[in-house]
């Protein structure tokens, strides 16, 4: 427990509290040890029964976590901390490769003159969604063979996976998740009171055999990566995607199957889509990363009554996404100079992950990522390897905040490299890697 902070409260809500103050505080940052319920019932002179309600209550709201003999932590990534304050501290003059942000020179919502067009006035109680987007999604997911017939719009892919969620589970409901997975989707998982239940991940995908033991282990949902998965660039072979599908045809009453196709048009890979495999399902579609991430806007697809939940949800809420979020999409989609840039972007991002996987294969270094925007390179020490790589200016991201039981790994970014810094990244990576013990296998 840091010594500048004491935790403070007399009963489960202002203690609770006050633990949280000390994480945005910044006086307790990710994983940092808080006492021991006994230790802290002491210290505050309340009831051990009052610090473990407490506890409960900090992993419920995503703040804290068990570590097993590790005792309990603040989360990597506490739900409860502005994302400002979660980032790499990144030293001047390093080259920052951590973000996983796509390249801003490549996004064709900077580069182009594509304004929205008039929009009537829209009121209460009109409909949710934009005629021109219900017509232009529908034919683009039919085209991709992702069923279409019901479908909504939200403020990006998280937003839409959350309400997803929302609709079908409750605190408590076990999670498949992919392991290593996407850092926001975990955080947001411990935040709703979930359980995540990792599923190993390779080259094509969710492995089989472990996507059957988290079935066998009772999870109420599925979340899957179709391409580009972050942090490991996987995606659905078209053999995996049988396979899924076949597996989750046994359990078509009881799973719900979300699956996030966050990088559409820059991923690099065809799609081959679980959508349908089970009777409860929803297929989320992101503009972000190829169009621009304020472009906040997906595209939800799904069985009626999961679409009707997430309509009725965003009735009591937002009440529906700006029609002038949803008019420029569609320009942007049907434009074609976009779809000339947001393709020569795919081929660039391409290009740069082709060259720096074969140049760290050439140095021994083993890295993944068929698709999208990001390489994992498996590491013995995690710790180290990063701080060799800061040494030497260079910033990726320690795959801690993307793991759950996968082994050690770090994030690059590949997303605006030049072909200039290639050889020596990979001469950077390959010396931070080996130096830590033993080659990456």
């Amino acid at each position: 427990m840091p010594v500048q902070y004491s935790i403070s409260g007399t009963g489960a809500e202002s203690i609770a509290a006050s633990v949280e103050d000390g994480i945005s505080q910044g006086a307790l940052a990710p994983g940092d040890a808080l006492p021991s319920i006994r230790e802290a019932a002491s210290d505050l002179g309340v009831n051990a029964n009052t610090v473990a309600a407490a506890y409960r209550l900090l992993r419920d709201r995503g703040a804290i976590e068990t570590a097993g003999r590790r005792g309990t932590r603040v989360r990597h990534r506490p739900a409860t901390t502005s994302r400002s304050l979660l980032g790499i501290d990144v030293p001047d003059g390093a080259r920052d490769l951590s973000s996983g942000n796509p390249d801003p020179k490549l996004l064709p919502i900077a580069a182009t003159h594509v304004a929205p067009p008039p929009t009537d006035a829209v009121l209460y109680g009109k409909p949710a969604m934009s005629t021109e987007l219900v017509d232009h999604a529908r034919a683009m997911l039919t085209a991709d063979g992702v069923p279409a017939d019901h479908l909504a719009v939200t403020s990006g892919a998280l937003d839409g996976i959350e309400r997803v969620l929302t609709a079908h589970l409750r605190p408590g409901d076990r999670v498949a998740v992919e392991d290593p997975g996407w850092a926001n989707l975990l955080d947001l998982i411990a935040a709703l009171g979930l359980s995540a239940e990792p599923v190993q991940v390779d080259d094509d995908g969710p492995v089989v055999l472990s996507m059957a033991r988290a079935l066998r282990r009772g999870v109420r949902a599925v979340i899957v990566t179709s391409r580009a998965q972050n942090p490991t660039g996987a995606a659905l072979s078209k053999d995996r995607a049988r396979a899924l599908r076949s597996l989750l045809a046994g359990k078509a009453d009881d799973v719900l199957v979300v699956e996030d196709d966050h990088c559409a048009g820059i991923a690099g890979v065809a799609l081959h889509s679980l959508a349908g495999a089970t009777r409860r399902w929803a297929f989320v579609r992101s503009s972000s990363k190829a169009y621009g991430p304020d472009l906040r806007l997906a595209v939800v697809a799904g069985d009626r009554r999961t679409i009707d939940r997430v309509h009725g949800r965003l009735r009591l809420g937002p009440g529906w996404v700006s029609h002038l979020l949803q008019d420029l999409s569609v320009r942007l989609w049907l434009d074609p100079e976009v779809t000339q840039l947001v393709r020569a972007a795919g081929d660039r991002y391409a290009n740069r992950r082709h060259a720096l996987r074969d140049a760290l294969a050439d140095r021994d270094v083993a890295a993944h990522g068929r698709s999208g925007l990001n390489l994992w390179i498996p590491v013995p020490d995690e710790t180290a390897t990063i701080t060799r790589l800061l040494q030497a200016g260079w910033a990726a991201a320690a795959g801690t905040r993307f793991r759950i039981d996968a082994p050690p790994g770090v994030r690059v970014t590949i997303a605006d490299l030049t072909v200039e810094e290639i050889e020596p990244l990979a001469d950077a990576i390959a010396e931070a890697v080996h130096g830590t013990g033993r080659p990456s296998v």
